[in-house]
């Protein structure tokens, strides 16, 4: 029965599939123009339907996500928008077959003309998350359509409105109904497509989510974008503007019920400011209100602050004892520890829950050593003095580095963003996320009529192109003698031929 069923599930995916892929023949052939006149359409139904779009989003949903209407239509509707607008504007421009210049070119590829071509992958497949269920998948959606691909969108448990309301919307702008087909919310869904066969997929989850989709993609070799888990770092440098910081960090917890993937988790701070600093964070993080945390998710945390006061550190706010004093078990305010080192769980975790660690350096090298210590690199903030601040950034080994400001500028849809290390690989939105959605051809044209590349070689023809070689490579002050040397090398090379011939 079993077996039966899941025969018929094949089935059934490998004609949605067949029809998407018909669909994305035709649209391909599109001009990129006339795909970005679907997207003008969508920019202008969202403004005339923001509240009802952001109305679609969960406002509680376990796990945390704790927001009201207003702070849905910032943190998803208008970055969307925002979204459209830089897709058309760029879009064109950046799928665009590029010339390459002829600088760099081999002399004795003289005629050779080289065109980079930017062409759809056909199938794409967003497996979404369900902090961010409409921007972080939509804008993924909109640069694969916008690239010619067909679009599978599998949502995230109970964040399948706002995925089927994109649609709808689109659909009305005139796109065609198979090139962006909403699966079911089950994982299974995912799991199907993939075995049958999509030709990319862009995961935005947690790390273990990302390492079972690998596994599966491993058998077919299909690529992937892995947007993952972080555990985000904020610097504070001696200089810095000690309340905008506190500001900042405070934010960055307190955003989306700190279900962020960008939420700052970890301060790392300048032993003069430190003190400052941890007095302006007590005091804003214990006027924040507390959020419902899964009991599993409840448990780690537990676990890794019992963890780091083992080890010598300090709990300023303790979240998870207050919240329990107050009668609800699965509820937990920041938790502010002090004296945190690299090595302690709770500074190196991967977790949705308002926790925040404070360590200090005293120098901006050991402060590059404490972040690396940590395998989670996605973004990190760095308040201070921006000459001081460019050095630093240029020394961290994350995908996105913000100056004296948290998450909020990473709206701009001009950013690419992407992780490295655990927190993933690839990159989505901005210009790099709109070329992940296309595969590179390059086209060479070669001008010339000899066949002189296409004759055999022999032994007899090393000293020729050892001269070659030399002339083209060895530097300016060797050209006479390897004029010379080639000079030679080539009448001797014209009489074997001449021989060979013969």
């Amino acid at each position: 029965m079993h077996a039966a069923g899941h025969s018929a599930q094949t089935a059934v995916t490998e004609r949605l599939l067949a029809t998407m892929r018909s669909a994305q023949q035709r649209w391909r052939q599109t001009p990129v123009r006339a795909r970005l006149r679907v997207v003008r359409g969508l920019r202008r139904e969202i403004a005339s339907g923001a509240a009802d779009l952001a109305a679609t989003v969960p406002q509680h949903l376990p796990g945390a996500l704790h927001r009201n209407l207003a702070e849905t239509l910032t943190a998803e509707v208008l970055p969307l928008a925002e979204a459209c607008r830089y897709l058309e504007v760029a879009a064109e421009r950046l799928l665009a077959p590029r010339r390459e210049s002829s600088r760099g070119r081999p002399v004795w590829l003289w005629s050779n003309a080289v065109e980079t071509h930017r062409l759809p992958l056909g199938v794409v497949l967003i497996v979404a998350p369900a902090n961010y269920p409409l921007l972080l998948p939509g804008v993924q959606a909109l640069q694969a359509l916008v690239a010619g691909n067909a679009v599978l969108w599998k949502p995230a448990p109970e964040t399948g409105a706002p995925a089927h309301a994109l649609r709808a919307m689109l659909l009305a702008c005139g796109l065609e109904e198979h090139l962006l087909q909403v699966l079911p919310e089950r994982v299974h869904e995912a799991q199907e497509a993939m075995r049958v066969g999509v030709d990319k997929v862009f995961v935005t989850g947690s790390g273990k989510t990302g390492q079972a989709v690998m596994h599966q993609l491993a058998d077919k070799q299909t690529p992937s974008v892995m947007e993952l888990s972080g555990c985000d770092a904020v610097f504070v440098l001696e200089g810095a503007n000690v309340e905008r910081a506190a500001d900042a960090v405070a934010f960055g917890l307190r955003l989306n019920g700190s279900c962020t993937c960008m939420a700052t988790r970890r301060v790392l701070a300048a032993e003069s400011v430190a003190p400052a600093l941890t007095q302006a964070l007590v005091k804003r993080l214990a006027e924040m209100p507390p959020v419902t945390l899964p009991a599993a998710t409840r448990a780690r945390l537990l676990d890794a602050v019992q963890e780091a006061t083992l080890f010598g550190a300090k709990v300023l706010l303790d979240g998870l004892r207050d919240a329990a004093a107050s009668g609800e078990g699965l509820l937990c305010g920041p938790t502010l520890l002090t004296e945190v080192t690299p090595a302690m769980t709770v500074a190196c975790m991967d977790i949705f829950a308002p926790v925040l660690s404070i360590l200090t350096f005293g120098s901006v090298e050991t402060a590059v050593q404490m972040h690396r210590a940590c395998r989670y690199q996605l973004t990190a903030s760095i308040f201070g003095p921006e000459r001081q601040g460019m050095p630093l950034a240029a020394a961290l080994d994350c995908g996105t580095v913000l100056l004296n400001d948290v998450i909020v500028s990473t709206a701009d849809p001009r950013v690419s963003f992407g992780g490295r290390g655990q927190s993933g690989f690839g990159v989505t939105r901005g210009p790099e996320g709109l070329l992940e959605m296309t595969a590179v051809q390059t086209v060479i044209c070669n001008r010339t009529r000899s066949n002189l590349a296409y004759r055999p070689v022999s032994g007899d023809d090393a000293a020729l192109f050892a001269a070659w070689t030399r002339l083209c490579h060895g530097g300016w002050k060797n050209w006479p003698s390897s004029l010379k040397q080639l000079i030679a090398a080539g009448r001797k090379w014209k009489q074997n031929s001449a021989r060979r011939i013969a």
